[in-house]
This record gives structure tokens, C-alpha cells and sequence, in this order.
């Protein structure tokens, strides 16, 4: 028998690279427990206003009655910690890891593009794929704000809404990185959404430690029409800082009877 064509292994990689950027094909009860994980990351990852604190025992139980895996344990170790902090604790730290900590900042744009004109066209790209599926997010928060991002994943499903979600993989990984080197309980919510993500690539891997070393790519630019973090323009080159906080804000309410529905 004659030995294989030469191309055959290089069709070979080709073709597992493919399927492992992609889910495999999912059952209903899997896409729907995969919907209901990317809607709790999204509201776990908002910030935890009195609407949010008070639902605590509905996420609790929602977290720990998915079916088991990884990310399920995930959500529900964070769940724990998350239903027994004082409100005024919880404000606190959320905005102490997530406003005032450029390293797990959750924009996603800015991990890869850094203060470049190219974010602009980034945030641009992202808001007409919300539009191109129809989802209007009303324009209350940047279209790469990530519970935005996770909820435009799980109304739309694994194939073009989790597209966003593979393509800031690196980002993810910074986030999850910084919240673990502070040992803040938000790394679990942040290592479930990891799980339901294509395995890293060395050269992903490679990138990400390049972004902690370096940072982003630096350009003062602005964001119009999106504007900057609340009164603040971005850092100069050369440095890796905190914005000035924006206000705390959530997903658009246009998503709220959605987005409670998959905890019933």
C-alpha cells in the first residue's frame, strides 16, 4: 500500500483546528444549559446594585441546579461568596476590581487594541453585529462591556454570538489572571465562561503573557461616538493604569424579562 499524501496531515490540522474553534453540535437540554451559563456569567458580572443583590437567592439556586460540569462549579463557589457579603461590601469590591484596575477593566476591546484608533472601529464593528442579529442594546453601556458581550452570546447561541467571546479570548485571559492575582472571588465567574471557550493555542498563551508584560497598544485617541470612561481620557503611552470610574451601570433594562427568564 503506498504511504499517505503528504498532504493529508496538514488537511488533518486543518480540520481539528476547525472543530475545535467550534462547539460540537449541542442537544436542546445542553444549548439551553449553555444559554442559562452565559446569562448568569452576564448578571454575576454586573454591577450588584440593589435589583441584583436582592435576586442572590435566585442565582444561588439557578447556579447550583445546573447540570454538572466545570463552569456549573464555578458559578456556584462564586454564588456562595456572592450571597453571603453585606451589599455595601460587594459595591465596593466590584468597583475596586473592575473600575479602578486597567488589568481586569471588563472592555473588551481594549485588551486588543489598546488606545488605538483601531478600538474605535472595534467598538463600531461589534455594535453593527448587534444590530445585524436585530438586538438594539439601547446604548447604555459600550458594546464590548463583557455581560453585554455574554448576553448578546446567549441570545444568539454558540456559532456568530459567541464570535466576540473567541475573539477576546486573550483579554478573558488577562482578566481572569488579574482577579486571580488580587484573589478575588470574581475569578471563578470569569473561569467558567473560560471553560466554555476553545482550548488556549501556544501562541495565545505566548500573547497573553505578552500583554502582561507590555499592555495594550498605546495611542491617545478618542472614542467617538462612544466616548471614554466617564470624565477621563485613557492613560498615555507607557503606562498601564486605571480609567477615571464610570458610574455603575448595567445591561440596557430592554434585556431584563429575557435575561430573568432563564433563572426561573
Amino acid at each position: 500500500m503506498s504511504p499517505l499524501p503528504a498532504t493529508i496531515p496538514a488537511l488533518v490540522r486543518t480540520r481539528v483546528r476547525a472543530a475545535v474553534r467550534r462547539p460540537s453540535r449541542l442537544t436542546p437540554e445542553e444549548a439551553a444549559a449553555r444559554t442559562l451559563l452565559l446569562r448568569l456569567c452576564s448578571l454575576l458580572l454586573q454591577y450588584p446594585d440593589p435589583e441584583l443583590t436582592s435576586a442572590r437567592p435566585t442565582l444561588t439556586a439557578t447556579a447550583e441546579a445546573l447540570p454538572a460540569s466545570p463552569a456549573a462549579g464555578h458559578l456556584a463557589a462564586f454564588t456562595v461568596w456572592f450571597a453571603e457579603q453585606e451589599p455595601q461590601a460587594l459595591e465596593r469590591h466590584y468597583v475596586e476590581m473592575f473600575d479602578l484596575r486597567r488589568k481586569s477593566s471588563l472592555y473588551l476591546t481594549y485588551y486588543l487594541h489598546g488606545d488605538t484608533r483601531r478600538r474605535g472601529m472595534a467598538l463600531l464593528t461589534l455594535n453593527q453585529r448587534y444590530q445585524a442579529a436585530g438586538w438594539d442594546t439601547d446604548g447604555g453601556e459600550l458594546p464590548d462591556h463583557l455581560p453585554v458581550v455574554l448576553e448578546f452570546a446567549a441570545l444568539v447561541g454558540p456559532g456568530g454570538g459567541e464570535a466576540p467571546l473567541r475573539l477576546h479570548r486573550r483579554g478573558l485571559e488577562l482578566i481572569h489572571r488579574a482577579l486571580a492575582d488580587a484573589d478575588s472571588p470574581y475569578r471563578q465567574v470569569l473561569a467558567a465562561l473560560l471553560t466554555l471557550l476553545p482550548p488556549p493555542t501556544e501562541a495565545g498563551r505566548a500573547a497573553v503573557e505578552q500583554l502582561v508584560a507590555e499592555g495594550p497598544p498605546n495611542e491617545e485617541v478618542g472614542l467617538d461616538p462612544y466616548g471614554t470612561y466617564g470624565d477621563g481620557e485613557f492613560a498615555p503611552p507607557g503606562t498601564f493604569v486605571p480609567p477615571t470610574p464610570a458610574p455603575p451601570s448595567r445591561v440596557p433594562p430592554a434585556s431584563t424579562s429575557i435575561r430573568m427568564e432563564g433563572t426561573r
